[in-house]
């Protein structure tokens, strides 16, 4: 199998690389080439070293999803995009990267298929930004997509493109709608959700976080660990089960702002809970207002697709995947 996994150089892409190393076979079959390709040069997992060829190059850049499939990669993790925060701050650069790159894609993939027969698996990592307000109490997969978001809305045009592509047959295709991803390792990003993250990664090690909304804030949530398991069964998960509707609520973690302080009081203490400072921005309030809030996922969940149901154990999991179990504070 040739897996080629686009935006493999960013925090989800490291993990599921780091995941497949781990588990052989878990992708459904013997991998013999893999391609991995980001804007910053990827760093193929030490198992994989002999059979890999990384690239650091621009998805949206022209001419590189057609290099990029001209191998014919038999299995597809399209990951990259630039985050909610930096798409609404430049609507251009937004449209470009995850609007046009993810269409070259699909576009490479047509065309490549008129020489010879040739029908990839996709896993595109879509988003819970697709939906917008009003919502009901909790949003099923037959819910519209009226986003309220430059981010979301390329988002849910990309899922629609998924979902054309795949009934045409130029591609067998899944959209993964991720939560929000919590607890984000490594520095904050410019994702507006980023904060969720900062307010439990940072003072669990001993630093200071601003919380930039109340903490009556509700929202949908996932970890990484999750979010890696998703694209792993999505990968080998028989589509002929998830039929025409191709894009898929993943499950999650409705919680308060509140609540997620709750748990890291309980994990942690009161001496990181004291970490956490208050500094409310419009900006990102007006944003996370739009936010959708519960999801029923009774299709995913019935397609085997698994999350946490505890803060804590979101918690518990960073700490265990990033931290060696210790706590700094």
């Amino acid at each position: 199998m040739h897996v080629l996994v686009i935006g493999a150089a960013g925090m989800v892409g490291r993990k599921l690389l780091d995941r497949i190393a781990a588990e052989p076979g878990s992708l459904g079959g013997d991998i013999d080439r893999l391609t991995l390709v980001d804007v910053i040069e990827p760093v193929a997992p030490a198992p994989f070293a002999s059979i890999s060829v990384t690239k650091a190059a621009d998805l949206s850049d022209p001419g590189v999803a057609e290099t990029l499939i001209a191998s014919r990669p038999d299995m597809i993790f399209h990951l990259a995009a630039i985050v909610s925060g930096e798409a609404e701050a430049d609507f251009e650069k937004g449209y470009k990267v995850n609007l046009d790159g993810t269409r070259s894609l699909f576009e490479a993939i047509r065309l490549e298929s008129r020489n010879a027969p040739y029908k990839p698996r996709v896993v595109f990592a879509s988003s819970i930004a697709v939906f917008g307000t009003p919502f009901p109490d909790k949003i099923g997969d037959e819910f519209f997509t009226t986003p309220l978001t430059s981010y979301g809305t390329q988002k849910a045009i990309s899922e629609l493109l998924l979902s054309d592509y795949s009934r045409r047959g130029f591609f067998d295709g899944i959209g993964i709608r991720l939560p929000t991803i919590c607890i984000r390792p490594g520095k904050p990003n410019k994702a507006a959700s980023g904060f969720f993250s900062n307010i439990l990664r940072e003072p669990l090690a001993g630093q200071e976080a601003v919380l930039p909304v109340d903490e009556n804030v509700r929202h949908w949530f996932a970890s990484p660990r999750s979010a890696v398991g998703f694209f792993v069964h999505a990968a080998t998960l028989d589509l002929d089960k998830v039929g025409a509707r191709r894009n898929l609520s993943m499950p999650g973690l409705s919680a308060l702002v509140g609540e997620e302080i709750a748990a890291l009081r309980r994990v942690a203490g009161e001496k990181a809970v004291k970490l956490i400072r208050r500094e409310p921005d419009a900006t990102i309030q007006k944003i996370v207002a739009g936010w959708a809030t519960d999801f029923d996922t009774t299709r995913a969940t019935k397609l085997g697709f698994k999350a946490e149901t505890a803060f804590d154990d979101i918690i518990k999991a960073h700490i265990e995947d990033e931290l060696g179990g210790n706590v700094a504070a």
